[in-house]
């Protein structure tokens, strides 16, 4: 799974965040881990980091995705635990 999207919902604190990753490769037999995050419905930051292998940059999105978990967000695509 190439695409992971994640929500995290708190009514009470008016808390509605999303947070999304990519693996797509470079120009230079490199891969990168594109992330996106912010409150739903809005424009987010994005951030690429650069990794050798497909491998490298899979690994860190499923650890990613793990801590994630972890804080309460929900898969909506993705997430292959």
């Amino acid at each position: 799974m190439n695409h992971v999207y994640l929500e995290r919902h708190d009514d009470k604190d008016n808390l509605h965040r999303f947070y999304q990753m990519f693996v797509t490769p470079g120009l230079f037999d490199d891969w990168s881990l594109v992330r996106e995050w912010g409150r739903v419905g809005s424009p987010g930051t994005v951030r690429k980091d650069w990794f050798e292998t497909e491998e490298k940059a899979a690994s860190a999105r499923q650890a990613i995705c793990k801590a994630k978990l972890k804080k309460g967000y929900l898969f909506i695509i993705g997430c292959d635990s």
